[in-house]
């Protein structure tokens, strides 16, 4: 049976999120080398941490020309939190390059008066557009967030949804074709988080 690849470059939250993947009745195969990728059918790049050793831990497993190749490819592909931001080019937060599939730039945070940051937290998603995970129309999704960056696409029809932050927007769902990517954490959002993600698996 094929497999959920999740990519284990050494960067946080991968047992929750593999345990969210199977709590939905999913077999969940821990990616560390490229010659385990064939046996997948999406593959999930999860993160926490800051933007550079990511890089550098991808770099050291030789996964970003795999990864570049699955997402052209048109197979199924998602990113969370910093598995969206390294997806961009670049970052504010460090001085590598990113794996570049996105175009644009992860930008920090600005220091807005009686918002807090990092912004850590309860969210409500505003959709802009129907997508792999909500529809436009779905209301009252709350989602938990923990970020200081948020990702700022050339182009912005890439935005599937957004969430506020004083009087800003920032990203909160990436979508391009067969790549989808959320800045928020599903595997920390409850049921929410778990209706998400069995959404997108059903496109798969």
């Amino acid at each position: 049976m094929s497999k959920i690849g999740l990519i284990d470059y050494g960067m946080g939250n991968i047992h929750s999120v593999k345990k969210a993947i199977e709590n939905l009745e999913e077999d969940v195969l821990l990616i560390k080398s490229k010659f385990q990728i064939s046996s997948c059918k999406a593959l999930i790049i999860p993160g926490q941490g800051a933007f550079d050793p990511a890089i550098d831990n991808l770099n050291r497993t030789g996964l970003i020309d795999e990864i570049n190749k699955w997402i052209r490819s048109g197979k199924s592909f998602m990113g969370i939190c910093l598995g969206l931001q390294i997806l961009f080019e670049e970052s504010e937060e460090g001085n590598k390059r990113g794996i570049g599939i996105i175009k644009g730039k992860i930008k920090k945070i600005p220091t807005i008066k009686n918002q807090r940051l990092p912004h850590i937290g309860w969210c409500k998603l505003i959709p802009s557009k129907d997508s792999k995970l909500l529809c436009k129309e779905e209301s009252n999704k709350w989602v938990y967030f923990d970020h200081s960056y948020f990702a700022s696409p050339n182009d912005e029809s890439f935005v599937s949804a957004s969430v506020e932050y004083g009087h800003i927007n920032l990203t909160a769902i990436i979508e391009k074709e067969n790549l989808i990517a959320c800045q928020f954490h599903p595997e920390k959002s409850g049921n929410i988080g778990q209706s998400l993600l069995h959404r997108w698996l059903k496109t798969i």
